[in-house]
């Protein structure tokens, strides 16, 4: 693997590592230390959810141009990925173990990529500017759409549940459905973002300035969020579940998406070795903000970024050498 790849996935793992021994020191405190500020990784996450992923989605969403995008990159990457996340969220429901809010959590660890601390580089060094262009313009709705569609799944068997307990609120527990749904830290900036985006205006130089500067902290607290929740939360009791998590991640989605793309679409070999590796990508850390969210699978959901991301030195060279052999790189 490119050199500069490696140690953008080393730097990742200093930063998840300091993270770490911050929360392995109580330096913010903690309810085991005694402190009063409660669990500090969970406050982290919250400010990165009502703060900085707002800013992130809004910004991205209100600045997308729609008239330019190459609609079959994107369904040969969404397709596969969101028809997968489903039918992993299906066949976890159908299980139906763990929290309400288990599948929705699994579901988006298993499906959801490190598009940018990760996908960047991977993208710049492997494929140049060309192929960073074409990763640049998926990441620009990877967020957007997961997001949102896990988003309105989870909503909704949370209400089922609520349904459940007091069956004779059923229009209540509709409307709270709703006013959950839209009113959301990812769903309500992605539809204001929208709103924004069809009026043809531009942002304001100054809102955008604040929107920038507000996106661009996600990553680092990202970060350093995951070691901390690794030492509040440990790790998982049974490793079954990562495993199985990482193995549809790193394995079975990049080879939906290929498969795709190369008997169904025909893409481009370009785009389609981009769109590939994307799906490649190890767990992203929206995954944790968001199982942070549902306060469900935390632990898991740490271990499988960690070790999503340390497994990823290993599965990207074998994906990059099986698409050297069929001609697409």
């Amino acid at each position: 693997m490119n050199e500069g790849v490696l140690d953008k996935l080393l730097a990742i793992m200093v930063a998840v590592g300091i993270g770490w021994l911050v929360g392995r020191m109580r330096w913010l405190g903690g309810l085991d230390a005694g402190g009063t500020g409660g669990d500090p990784a969970r406050v982290l996450s919250n400010a990165a959810f009502y703060i900085f992923v707002p800013a992130l989605m809004f910004r991205t969403t209100a600045r997308i141009d729609f008239h330019h995008l190459p609609w079959a990159t994107l369904l040969g990457f969404f397709l596969p990925v969101v028809l997968g996340m489903l039918a992993c969220y299906a066949w976890l429901r159908w299980r139906g173990r763990g929290a309400v809010a288990s599948p929705s959590v699994r579901a988006i660890t298993a499906s959801f990529g490190n598009t940018l601390q990760v996908g960047v580089p991977l993208a710049a060094a492997v494929f140049g500017e060309q192929g960073l262009a074409i990763h640049i313009t998926v990441v620009s709705l990877h967020a957007l759409t997961l997001l949102s569609v896990l988003t309105l799944l989870v909503e909704l068997d949370l209400a089922s549940a609520a349904h459940a307990h007091n069956p004779q609120g059923l229009r209540a527990t509709m409307l709270a459905t709703a006013r959950n749904t839209i009113i959301h830290p990812v769903v309500l900036p992605v539809l204001a973002g929208l709103l924004w985006n069809a009026t043809g205006w531009r942002l304001p130089q100054a809102l955008d300035e604040v929107l920038q500067m507000l996106g661009t902290a996600v990553v680092p607290l990202c970060l350093t969020l995951i070691g901390m929740s690794l030492a509040y939360y440990g790790w998982p009791v049974r490793w079954r579940s990562v495993l199985g998590l990482l193995a549809w991640k790193l394995l079975v989605l990049p080879a939906l998406v290929l498969g795709l793309g190369l008997w169904l679409l025909e893409l481009p070999a370009l785009p389609l070795a981009v769109i590939v590796m994307m799906a490649a990508l190890p767990p992203g850390s929206n995954a944790l903000i968001f199982a942070q969210r549902y306060r469900c699978e935390e632990a898991e959901t740490t271990a499988a970024v960690v070790l999503g991301t340390l497994l990823f030195a290993f599965s990207a060279p074998l994906w990059l050498t099986g698409l050297v052999r069929l001609g697409l790189l």
